[in-house]
């Protein structure tokens, strides 16, 4: 992170925001209305189907049977198992249906943050720890899968098979459908209650497993065992961990606890409204009122106890929603990010890059409160010449060359490629003009083959070769067991520093760019290493726009220019020699610099 960052926070939740963020929600499934609509058509008959199996019970009981008609018994009892097998068949088919447009919406999701991630700016990721950003994908997301599968299905298929059995018990018997329905307003403020209760945990849950995510992530790298141990900390970093991971016990255990006693109520309630029914079936019958046939009761409290169930799980459902609530609105805080560095509308497209760099009165600072990080800098590198930018830690030489390639964009002034502006370039065309080499080198946990073709995936084998040759790592990658089958490991931890950045030089000679900006690449390097290096990029410089972050001098004394910035403006300028003469920074910075002392006087 630098200096100036603040760190990232998501934005406060607005407790104005829940019905938008429903018709949000709704919107996710809009792709999908077709199918959706073969889900709600199959959730209306298997409703149907199923509430007349109390109607076709009842005849059983009150004519069939009474009268002794064996035909009518029979056909009314294959009936019964006739709406058994469509009710399960409609039940699969709606199963099917509504998991592959859960899915669908799940990996719409994912993909969205992914493509919103990888628009953000490089400021973005430096304040935002990895473990965080891996959270919300994995455990966000992860976590909503129920809802999204089944939670939408589940609600229309609950509702509508509510809506049909209080109908079927009304043809039945109002006066009994009443008593069975009185206790339900109860039970929705109860599960309103219940659902406000959970979500508020979920929260506390999903901010905990982020924060659980963002330690393992980091101890658990190459680099972070190779800390812990070498500092003697892996016993700390445990009970860290612990700590962690009690913590996330405790609010599972919340989440999973929250308004269950609650929930309970209404299901030993509803359990027990068949004893409430015939008890109120018998008082109407000792009042003197229409007596209810024996068919007529059996099938309404079948109707009544297949009413619970959905009852239950509709009450549930709406517990379900509040608490994925929070979940969406956690993954609306990445959608809704600000994506600073955009295409124009109409990007420029450059077809030949001759790799003309023009800084023009550039300023840059990487927060409003902070001040500039870089001030007035007025620098021109001409096609295939090369600049060196020099000077103490924190004068802004890495920050400068993150403007060429649009890493971050100036707070004023401009920086011009072949005299367009880079912020009307298309990315495609900034991508392909300019590569980077950096002192820290990226390795995919790959093959050497798969490292080297992210660059350009077509490329055959004899142009790796040429490329590994060319950065002088050829050899060695020949002479290991799996030649470039080789993984690299974690970071390309099977690799020396040395061998990572000419695996990185030689990755960026495949992509062939007329613009390079090298960050600093020798500086952690011994010197033996940093002589192969060096060649390397020797090689990798010829005919191009270069651009050199140095911080060891030894590396830019046959630079075309190199300028001196102090404070983030361009305090010296000139070649090598003329900068001595001026005995000036420059001049101050190569007495440090034990490696050229001899050759400085």
């Amino acid at each position: 992170m630098k200096p100036d960052e603040p760190a990232w926070t998501p934005p406060a939740a607005d407790a104005g925001q829940p019905p938008a963020e429903l018709r949000r929600i709704f919107r996710l499934f809009r792709p999908y209305r077709g199918r959706l609509t073969v889900v709600g058509l199959l959730v209306g008959a298997s409703s149907l189907v199923s509430v007349a199996s109390p109607f076709l019970l009842r005849e059983i009981l009150d004519t069939a049977i009474p009268q002794g008609r064996t035909g009518l018994l029979t056909l009314l009892a294959l009936g019964m198992i006739l709406t058994a097998v469509m009710t399960s068949v409609f039940g699969v088919l709606q199963t099917l249906i509504s998991t592959t447009v859960g899915q669908r919406v799940m990996h719409d999701l994912r993909t969205a943050v992914y493509t919103q991630l990888q628009r953000m700016p490089l400021a973005f990721f430096t304040r935002t720890r990895t473990g965080e950003v891996q959270s919300r994908i994995a455990n966000d997301i992860g976590g909503m899968q129920a809802t999204v599968t089944s939670t939408a299905t589940s609600l229309v298929s609950n509702l509508t098979s509510v809506v049909a059995t209080v109908v079927a018990m009304l043809a039945l018997d109002w006066r009994l459908t009443v008593v069975s329905l009185l206790l339900l307003p109860v039970f929705v403020w109860i599960s309103r209650r219940v659902g406000r209760e959970r979500k508020k945990i979920t929260t506390q849950r999903q901010k905990q497993m982020a924060a659980m995510a963002a330690t393992v992530t980091e101890s658990l790298s190459v680099s972070g065992i190779l800390l812990g141990r070498t500092m003697g900390r892996s016993d700390s970093l445990t009970r860290s961990f612990s700590e962690e991971s009690e913590r996330l016990v405790d609010l599972e255990v919340r989440s999973s606890m929250a308004g269950r006693w609650r929930m309970s109520t209404i299901g030993i309630v509803m359990a027990a409204m068949p004893a409430v029914i015939y008890w109120a079936a018998g008082l109407t019958l000792q009042s003197g009122a229409t007596a209810v046939s024996i068919g007529t009761l059996v099938a309404f409290v079948s109707l009544q106890q297949g009413l619970f169930r959905p009852a239950v799980s509709l009450l549930s459902t709406g517990v379900q929603m509040q608490t994925s609530l929070a979940l969406f609105a956690r993954i609306f805080e990445y959608l809704d990010l600000e994506v600073d560095i955009t295409e124009p509308a109409k990007p420029v497209r450059l077809e030949k890059v001759r790799g003309e760099i023009a800084f023009e009165d550039v300023t840059f600072h990487y927060d409003e409160k902070s001040g500039p990080t870089l001030s007035g800098v007025e620098v021109t590198v001409p096609a295939g010449s090369s600049l060196a930018v020099v000077g103490p830690t924190g004068s802004g030489k890495s920050t400068l060359s993150y403007l060429v390639p649009r890493l971050y964009d100036v707070t004023g002034g401009r920086v011009t490629l072949d005299g367009v502006d880079v912020r009307d370039l298309d990315f495609d065309t900034l991508a392909r003009a300019v590569g980077v080499v950096s002192q820290e080198t990226y390795l995919f946990h790959a093959s050497v083959a798969e490292n080297l073709r992210f660059a350009k995936p077509d490329a055959t084998d004899e142009e790796i070769e040429a490329a590994t040759r060319t950065a002088q790592i050829h050899d060695h990658i020949a002479g290991l067991p799996d030649g470039y089958d080789t993984l690299v490991g974690e970071r390309g931890y099977r690799f020396s520093g040395g061998e990572k950045q000419r695996l990185a030089i030689a990755r960026t000679i495949l992509r062939d760019p007329p613009v390079l900006i090298l960050d600093e690449a020798t500086s952690a390097l011994d010197t033996r290493t940093e002589h192969a290096v060096q060649q390397a990029i020797d090689a990798l410089s010829k005919g191009r726009t270069t651009l050199t972050i140095a911080h060891r001098l030894s590396t830019v004394r046959d630079a075309d220019q190199i300028i001196v910035l102090d404070d983030g403006a361009v305090a010296e300028r000139g070649t090598h020699e003329e900068l001595l003469e001026q005995d000036g920074r420059y001049a101050a910075l190569i007495r440090r610099d034990s490696h050229l002392a001899p050759a400085a006087t």
